[in-house]
Protein backbone atom coordinates (compact mmCIF):
# COMPACT_ATOMS: atom_id res chain seq x y z
CA UNK A 1 0.00 0.00 0.00
CA UNK A 2 1.63 3.29 -1.30
CA UNK A 3 0.47 6.21 -0.28
CA UNK A 4 0.30 9.40 -2.39
CA UNK A 5 -0.63 12.85 -1.00
CA UNK A 6 -0.49 16.25 -2.77
CA UNK A 7 -0.64 19.01 -0.02
CA UNK A 8 -4.06 19.89 -1.34
CA UNK A 9 -6.31 17.04 -1.34
CA UNK A 10 -4.76 15.87 2.62
CA UNK A 11 -2.24 18.53 4.38
CA UNK A 12 0.78 16.29 3.58
CA UNK A 13 3.03 15.69 1.13
CA UNK A 14 4.47 12.47 -0.29
CA UNK A 15 5.81 11.39 -3.51
CA UNK A 16 4.59 10.67 -7.05
CA UNK A 17 4.95 8.21 -9.94
CA UNK A 18 8.62 8.53 -10.04
CA UNK A 19 9.46 7.47 -6.83
CA UNK A 20 6.49 4.80 -7.11
CA UNK A 21 8.50 3.43 -10.52
CA UNK A 22 11.54 3.26 -8.05
CA UNK A 23 9.92 1.26 -5.63
CA UNK A 24 7.90 -1.05 -7.44
CA UNK A 25 11.16 -3.71 -7.89
CA UNK A 26 11.22 -3.65 -4.69
CA UNK A 27 7.96 -4.44 -3.83
CA UNK A 28 6.87 -8.47 -4.48
CA UNK A 29 3.15 -8.59 -4.10
CA UNK A 30 0.72 -5.94 -5.70
CA UNK A 31 1.37 -2.35 -5.21
CA UNK A 32 -2.17 -0.77 -4.54
CA UNK A 33 -1.53 2.89 -4.25
CA UNK A 34 -3.99 5.40 -2.57
CA UNK A 35 -3.92 8.35 -4.24
CA UNK A 36 -4.83 11.71 -1.57
CA UNK A 37 -4.66 13.77 -4.76
CA UNK A 38 -7.14 15.89 -6.56
CA UNK A 39 -7.00 16.19 -9.02
CA UNK A 40 -6.74 12.70 -10.01
CA UNK A 41 -7.08 11.94 -13.88
CA UNK A 42 -3.86 13.53 -15.07
CA UNK A 43 -2.24 11.31 -13.10
CA UNK A 44 -3.60 7.73 -14.00
CA UNK A 45 -1.41 6.57 -16.75
CA UNK A 46 1.66 7.68 -15.00
CA UNK A 47 0.86 5.60 -11.94
CA UNK A 48 -0.08 2.51 -14.61
CA UNK A 49 3.50 3.44 -16.24
CA UNK A 50 5.17 3.13 -12.92
CA UNK A 51 3.77 -0.55 -12.09
CA UNK A 52 0.38 0.42 -9.64
CA UNK A 53 -1.43 -2.73 -9.98
CA UNK A 54 -4.41 -0.75 -7.78
CA UNK A 55 -5.10 2.50 -7.75
CA UNK A 56 -7.55 4.08 -5.54
CA UNK A 57 -8.73 7.28 -5.80
CA UNK A 58 -11.55 9.18 -3.22
CA UNK A 59 -14.72 9.46 -4.35
CA UNK A 60 -14.29 12.99 -2.53
CA UNK A 61 -11.85 14.04 -4.96
CA UNK A 62 -13.48 15.25 -7.83
CA UNK A 63 -17.66 15.47 -9.74
CA UNK A 64 -16.42 13.15 -12.14
CA UNK A 65 -15.74 9.77 -10.20
CA UNK A 66 -17.20 7.36 -12.69
CA UNK A 67 -14.78 8.71 -15.39
CA UNK A 68 -11.95 8.09 -12.94
CA UNK A 69 -12.84 4.87 -12.33
CA UNK A 70 -13.39 4.12 -16.23
CA UNK A 71 -9.74 5.38 -16.48
CA UNK A 72 -8.06 3.12 -14.20
CA UNK A 73 -9.54 0.24 -15.46
CA UNK A 74 -9.18 1.52 -18.68
CA UNK A 75 -4.87 1.71 -18.43
CA UNK A 76 -4.98 -1.78 -17.06
CA UNK A 77 -5.39 -1.71 -12.94
CA UNK A 78 -7.91 -2.62 -10.76
CA UNK A 79 -10.24 -0.18 -9.58
CA UNK A 80 -10.25 1.44 -5.95
CA UNK A 81 -12.83 3.71 -4.46
CA UNK A 82 -11.76 5.37 -0.94
CA UNK A 83 -14.24 6.93 1.55
CA UNK A 84 -12.97 9.37 4.47
CA UNK A 85 -14.43 9.05 7.72
CA UNK A 86 -17.33 11.22 7.41
CA UNK A 87 -18.64 10.04 4.37
CA UNK A 88 -21.49 7.79 3.80
CA UNK A 89 -21.59 4.42 2.36
CA UNK A 90 -23.83 5.36 0.46
CA UNK A 91 -21.39 7.47 -1.70
CA UNK A 92 -20.45 4.36 -3.06
CA UNK A 93 -23.87 3.05 -4.10
CA UNK A 94 -24.01 3.51 -7.68
CA UNK A 95 -20.27 2.72 -7.66
CA UNK A 96 -19.66 -0.59 -6.48
CA UNK A 97 -20.16 -2.23 -10.44
CA UNK A 98 -16.74 0.40 -11.12
CA UNK A 99 -14.78 -0.99 -8.54
CA UNK A 100 -12.70 -3.90 -7.26
CA UNK A 101 -12.07 -2.30 -3.85
CA UNK A 102 -13.19 0.17 -1.61
CA UNK A 103 -11.31 1.60 1.00
CA UNK A 104 -13.01 2.92 4.05
CA UNK A 105 -10.74 5.33 6.07
CA UNK A 106 -10.80 4.67 9.81
CA UNK A 107 -8.62 7.56 10.17
CA UNK A 108 -8.59 11.45 8.83
CA UNK A 109 -6.22 11.25 5.93
CA UNK A 110 -2.90 12.44 5.37
CA UNK A 111 -0.96 11.72 8.60
CA UNK A 112 -0.18 7.96 10.15
CA UNK A 113 -0.55 7.37 13.43
CA UNK A 114 -3.74 8.88 14.24
CA UNK A 115 -6.36 7.57 16.57
CA UNK A 116 -8.63 4.27 15.01
CA UNK A 117 -12.15 5.38 13.98
CA UNK A 118 -14.82 2.47 14.74
CA UNK A 119 -16.21 2.70 11.16
CA UNK A 120 -17.88 -0.79 11.76
CA UNK A 121 -21.48 -0.20 11.27
CA UNK A 122 -20.27 1.53 7.87
CA UNK A 123 -17.99 -1.60 6.82
CA UNK A 124 -21.24 -3.87 7.73
CA UNK A 125 -23.21 -1.50 5.38
CA UNK A 126 -20.80 -1.81 2.86
CA UNK A 127 -21.07 -5.35 2.88
CA UNK A 128 -23.89 -5.86 2.30
CA UNK A 129 -24.44 -3.37 -0.50
CA UNK A 130 -21.76 -5.52 -2.14
CA UNK A 131 -23.28 -8.87 -1.55
CA UNK A 132 -22.28 -11.40 -3.83
CA UNK A 133 -20.19 -9.13 -5.92
CA UNK A 134 -16.05 -9.74 -5.76
CA UNK A 135 -15.35 -6.31 -4.35
CA UNK A 136 -12.50 -6.04 -1.56
CA UNK A 137 -13.40 -4.21 1.52
CA UNK A 138 -9.94 -2.70 2.49
CA UNK A 139 -9.58 -0.54 6.17
CA UNK A 140 -6.72 2.13 6.52
CA UNK A 141 -6.09 3.84 9.06
CA UNK A 142 -5.09 2.78 12.97
CA UNK A 143 -5.19 -0.62 12.06
CA UNK A 144 -3.41 -2.75 14.77
CA UNK A 145 -4.10 -6.45 16.78
CA UNK A 146 -6.72 -4.64 19.02
CA UNK A 147 -8.68 -3.27 15.63
CA UNK A 148 -8.00 -5.59 13.10
CA UNK A 149 -10.54 -8.24 14.72
CA UNK A 150 -13.22 -5.39 15.25
CA UNK A 151 -12.94 -4.47 11.45
CA UNK A 152 -12.22 -8.27 9.91
CA UNK A 153 -15.60 -9.40 12.18
CA UNK A 154 -17.79 -6.99 10.22
CA UNK A 155 -16.39 -7.83 6.89
CA UNK A 156 -13.39 -6.55 5.94
CA UNK A 157 -10.90 -8.43 4.06
CA UNK A 158 -8.04 -6.30 3.41
CA UNK A 159 -6.09 -4.53 6.17
CA UNK A 160 -3.62 -1.79 5.95
CA UNK A 161 -1.65 -1.26 8.83
CA UNK A 162 1.48 1.42 8.74
CA UNK A 163 2.50 2.68 12.13
CA UNK A 164 1.40 -0.64 14.02
CA UNK A 165 3.83 -2.62 11.61
CA UNK A 166 6.89 -0.33 12.30
CA UNK A 167 6.89 -0.54 16.37
CA UNK A 168 10.13 -1.69 18.33
CA UNK A 169 11.87 -2.40 14.87
CA UNK A 170 14.86 -0.01 12.87
CA UNK A 171 16.84 -0.48 9.98
CA UNK A 172 19.23 -2.95 11.75
CA UNK A 173 16.75 -5.08 13.50
CA UNK A 174 13.66 -5.33 11.41
CA UNK A 175 12.34 -8.73 12.55
CA UNK A 176 10.09 -7.07 15.25
CA UNK A 177 7.77 -5.35 12.12
CA UNK A 178 7.28 -9.32 11.01
CA UNK A 179 6.44 -9.99 14.20
CA UNK A 180 3.89 -6.97 14.33
CA UNK A 181 2.40 -8.01 10.76
CA UNK A 182 1.64 -11.99 12.23
CA UNK A 183 -0.38 -10.24 15.29
CA UNK A 184 -2.47 -7.78 13.26
CA UNK A 185 -3.24 -11.06 10.65
CA UNK A 186 -3.84 -13.72 13.54
CA UNK A 187 -6.34 -11.19 15.59
CA UNK A 188 -8.12 -10.57 12.35
CA UNK A 189 -8.20 -13.98 11.36
CA UNK A 190 -8.99 -15.19 15.10
CA UNK A 191 -12.53 -12.72 14.71
CA UNK A 192 -13.61 -15.06 11.90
Amino acid sequence: HVDVMDGHFVPNITFGPAMAKAIRPHIRGVMDVHLMIAPVDPYIDAFADAGADILTAHVEAGPHIHRTLQAIRGAGMKAGLALNPGTPAEAASELIDSVDLICVMTVNPGFGGQKFIDLSAKVRHLRRMIGDREVHIEIDGGVDPATAPVVAAAGADVLVAGSAVFKGGSVDDPAPYGENIRAIRAAAEGAL
